[in-house]
């Protein structure tokens, strides 16, 4: 039964994928940073699978020590954790430097931290995805602070290949989806046409079950090509 790691799966994109992995017989290890959204999900996804979850922050030197220690060994990394910053979204110009610091700790630091302890563990031909989104290549007004992290996630994703041939190392984008983090960065406005985050799972599944290259995917391409 091989294992994942996935941050941030009490909804959303990581929840949907969770339940996609459960169900193909993954054991699962999940996070998020409110405990009953989480028991929720664990006891949804415990009627598929062996399930962990442990609920904290990302940020957190010792609860990324207690997810990696509870996996035990590992096959999948997905770091899907996320923060947004300050709703609505400031520009460069004035964006408080404390709310960008925060960003940058759980968008770029502790995905990188959960990676350096991953590599311990991960076999050859492990994988590595981390969640990115187009803001990380787009240069949209009021989203430098969200998109220059996740720019700086990718970068990393991309020396990580360099360096660890031996596994595989993914940046995905899953495009817009109907969540938590997409209402924060449109307060007040009607979201309910963009795509539920159960759209970008395929494109998931076909870098962590198929052989791909390392590098830096866009989900509902991936489907495309498939189809």
């Amino acid at each position: 039964m091989p294992t994942a790691l996935i941050t941030g799966a009490s909804r959303g994109l990581g929840l949907a994928l969770a339940r996609e992995l459960a169900a193909d017989g993954w054991r699962l290890v999940i996070d998020a940073r409110e405990p009953g959204a989480l028991e929720l999900a664990r006891a949804e996804l415990a009627q598929l699978t062996d399930v962990v979850a442990l609920a904290g922050d990302v940020a957190d030197d010792a609860h990324r020590r207690r997810l990696l220690a509870t996996a035990g060994r590992l096959d999948l990394l997905v770091n899907n954790a996320s923060v947004l910053g300050p709703s609505p979204q400031p520009p460069l110009a004035t964006y408080p430097l404390a709310e960008l610091e925060h960003v940058y700790a759980v968008n770029v630091l502790a995905p990188l931290a959960l990676i350096q302890l991953a590599v311990l563990l991960l076999p050859p031909g492990g994988r590595i995805v981390n969640v990115t989104s187009d803001a990380a290549v787009e240069p949209y007004a009021g989203w430098g602070g969200y998109g220059s992290s996740k720019a700086a996630l990718e970068q990393l994703g991309n020396v990580l290949a360099a360096e660890h041939p031996e596994l595989l190392v993914y940046t995905v984008d899953p495009g817009d989806m109907r969540t938590q983090l997409q209402q924060e960065a449109f307060p007040g406005e009607d979201i309910s046409d963009r795509p539920e985050p159960e759209a970008s799972v395929p494109g998931l599944l076909a870098l962590i079950q198929g052989e791909l290259p390392s590098g830096r995917y866009r989900a509902r391409d991936l489907v495309a090509v498939e189809a």
